[in-house]
């Protein structure tokens, strides 16, 4: 009985090890056409403040585009905080 009560314990901590959030976001990973696609730009964004971020549009080698958003971070190197394609229907015009 005992051991059927540790088996039970033990299955309870595995499923709520499971459970647990991460905190670390997912990281975003340079494509071609993105500012850090070959590394970090040698000229630093040294006028804007730290944390704040900016949007960057451009169309990858396959045609597509895309919207990437930056963050500057303390250093001074850019990080990518967000990433969305944008679907443009050829004749189509808003």
């Amino acid at each position: 009985m005992r051991q059927i009560g540790n088996l039970l314990l033990l299955a309870g901590a595995l499923m709520l090890a499971g459970c647990v959030a991460s905190t670390s976001s997912p990281v975003l990973e340079p494509i071609p056409g993105s500012i850090t696609y070959n590394g970090q730009p040698r000229t630093k964004l040294t006028k804007s403040p730290v944390g704040s971020t900016f949007e960057h549009r451009f169309t990858a080698p396959v045609g597509r585009e895309y919207v990437e958003r930056y963050r500057i971070r303390p250093d001074r190197s850019l990080e990518i905080i967000s990433r969305r394609r944008i679907d443009i229907i050829p004749g189509f015009y808003r």
